[in-house]
């Protein structure tokens, strides 16, 4: 599967780019939606599951904007768009977000997602000049390949990996992931 391939499977899920266009008229600056969005739709191809939308708990939807929302009013912006849409929203200016996990200032919503946790989870999409554009500064051959590995600049390493997906059930939703050597 390549980028492209990614790309074709979100235009082709109405939901998910229904979701993507609800974003892209929030006008939020270097907005991306990653995490499970982007995950999950790639897992689910490669499992031949059949699904319309994303298996996901929330929209993570990060931004980043030196002059924008702080933490506080990025939560109202999250409940506002649940209540728009029926899903829950997590929006977050990577402005701030550093500051969680004790790293230096992000720069960017790309050097951001590039911090999450595995590989396969920074991913993200967003609508630049009118396309659909996959941002993966990790690039796509874990998602592709079906392979669970900690991001490099992630300190926590394998172990919180593992746990992470316990408690997501990753394994039971998808036999075929396999943990990097």
């Amino acid at each position: 599967m390549t980028e492209q391939g990614i790309l074709n499977l979100i235009e082709n899920d109405p939901w998910m780019m229904k979701i993507i266009h609800i974003a892209a008229d929030l006008n939020l600056p270097n907005w991306i939606i990653g995490a499970g969005f982007v995950r999950n739709k790639v897992w689910d191809h490669l499992h031949s599951y059949s699904r319309t939308g994303v298996d996901t708990a929330d929209i993570d939807l990060v931004y980043y904007d030196p002059l924008g929302n702080n933490q506080q009013a990025d939560e109202k912006l999250s409940r506002q768009m649940e209540e728009k849409t029926g899903i829950a929203w997590e929006i977050v200016n990577q402005f701030y977000a550093h500051v969680w996990n004790d790293l230096p200032p992000y720069g960017s919503a790309e050097n951001a997602i590039a911090q999450w946790p595995e590989t396969a989870t920074g991913i993200g999409v967003r609508i630049e000049d009118g396309k659909l554009r996959l941002l993966a500064p990790h690039g796509i051959d874990d998602l592709v390949n079906l392979i669970v590995r900690p991001s490099p600049t992630f300190r926590e390493g394998i172990a919180k990996v593992k746990e992470r997906a316990e408690k997501k059930q990753w394994f039971k939703k998808w036999p075929k992931l396999k943990f990097a050597d």
